[in-house]
């Protein structure tokens, strides 16, 4: 059964801003684009580095190392060199905290 988990409260993060969260020994990155959250895998699916610190664009990650894009809102992969998405994670808000939902329980 999926589980939500409470990461941190909805100021903690700025618009355009993101959040780098451990979930069960999986980085998570979280970020907040006009007051609304998306959740995918800290890990670009090429070459198993982490994502976070690339630019966002256009609602994109792009990957620092290699240019490749992943959509911040579902991970899936929008350029080369990257051929596969990465996951993705529920986001919702309870009493101001962002919580996401673990699916791998």
């Amino acid at each position: 059964m999926p589980r939500w988990i409470s990461v941190f409260s909805v100021d903690d993060v700025e618009n355009g801003q993101h959040r780098v969260v451990d979930i069960d020994d999986t980085e998570v990155v979280i970020f907040k684009v006009d007051n609304d959250f998306f959740a995918i895998e800290n890990v670009c699916s090429h070459d198993g580095g982490e994502i976070a610190s690339g630019v966002l664009e256009n609602g994109e990650i792009i990957c620092p190392r290699h240019g490749a894009r992943f959509c911040i809102k579902t991970g899936d992969v929008k350029s080369p060199p990257a051929y596969e998405g990465v996951e993705s994670y529920a986001v919702r808000i309870e009493n101001n905290i962002v919580q996401i939902q673990n699916h791998l329980d």
